[in-house]
């Protein structure tokens, strides 16, 4: 009889049997490692990344940052996020007196004003051209617009420079500078400012600021177009030439109390 069968049968009885005494001997971690379907769950300690830090659950692979004690996120919870009363609101101006490019340089140099832009505004002819507005068929004036923070500066304060800053009893003309779009001109923006102005203008005539009675044209304003880059912060990019010179360099110093 052969032996081989026999040999064969005994060596499958015993892998079976190493079999068993290797599962009772499984760890109880190990163990717990699988749920009530037999499927594997994550173990402890592989919800951290390589760097060690926690990971966002809502982004995989993006740890979370936390910032600020729980202290004050729970002051948090109750502030209003949407209440902007503390909040200076940024307003808006636009004046024109003579050539944009002496009237921004002034306000670029007041205090609390943001920015200042030259363009065209009054007129009647939509997006017109410095060509086009320089012929005076447009109805515009050469303007610039004003963004300031009232916190810092008041409107009462930019029609008080405005007024000091050109010859507001000239017609149609500042210096050497003529035509309708030169003309002294306000556009309120609203009727708080158009009630400043009426007030300003008011007391200017009162004190007998100026000789000659204030040509100054009060308009709501409607429009404005920006005048083409080359126009803009003039005085900052050309102030050794003979125009910055002539007209701006001395109107700056005649209000460099008020600028400062």
């Amino acid at each position: 009889m052969s032996l081989r069968p026999l040999i064969v049968a005994f060596g499958i009885a015993f892998g079976v049997s190493l079999a068993a005494t290797a599962q009772d001997s499984k760890k109880p971690e190990e163990q717990s490692a699988q749920d009530a379907t037999g499927k594997p769950t994550q173990r402890a300690g592989n919800s951290k990344d390589r760097a060690g830090a926690p990971r966002d659950k809502s982004r995989p692979g993006v740890k979370r940052t936390e910032t600020g004690s729980d202290k004050d996120k729970e002051k948090g919870k109750d502030k209003d996020w949407s209440d902007t009363s503390n909040k200076p609101a940024i307003e808006t101006a636009t004046f024109g007196g003579g050539c944009f490019w002496c009237i921004e340089a002034v306000f670029e140099r007041v205090p609390g004003v943001k920015s200042v832009v030259s363009g065209f505004a009054g007129g009647t002819m939509p997006d017109p051209s410095y060509p086009m507005v320089c012929t005076g068929l447009t109805g515009h004036a050469e303007v610039v617009q004003i963004e300031y923070n009232p916190a810092k500066v008041s409107y009462e304060e930019l029609l008080s420079i405005f007024f000091a800053a050109h010859d507001p009893t000239s017609l149609n003309h500042q210096g050497d500078d003529f035509g309708t779009q030169y003309r002294s001109i306000i556009l309120y923006h609203d009727n708080a400012q158009k009630e400043a102005i009426e007030k300003t203008i008011k007391n200017l005539v009162r004190r007998h600021a100026f000789r000659s009675s204030i040509m100054t044209e009060v308009v709501p304003f409607t429009e404005f177009y920006p005048a083409e880059p080359c126009h803009q912060n003039y005085f900052r990019n050309h102030q050794d030439s003979d125009y910055s010179n002539i007209h701006i360099v001395p109107k700056l110093r005649k209000l460099s109390q008020r600028l400062k």
